[in-house]
């Protein structure tokens, strides 16, 4: 269904949505770094905006929107 190598996973849209907003959201769906931060698999689904689900340890945790940690709750 539209999958090349060159769009990735937002050959879905097809032409639709201009370029900027679907390179955009290959960004974000691109990142495979979603670890469970307790039992360390990657089987970890977003549930709702900002809520994590692991699917192996059955632990609900907060994160970010798209990514497990946001940039912005990162406290220095």
């Amino acid at each position: 269904m539209g999958r090349t190598k060159k769009v990735g996973s937002t050959g879905k849209f097809g032409s639709r949505y201009g370029l900027r907003i679907r390179r955009k959201i290959l960004k974000v769906e691109s990142k495979k770094s979603k670890i469970c931060p307790y039992c360390g698999k990657k089987q970890v689904k977003r549930v709702a905006v900002g809520i994590w689900e692991c699917k192996k340890c059955k632990n609900k945790f907060t994160g970010g929107a798209y990514t497990l940690k946001s940039e912005e709750g990162v406290l220095e």
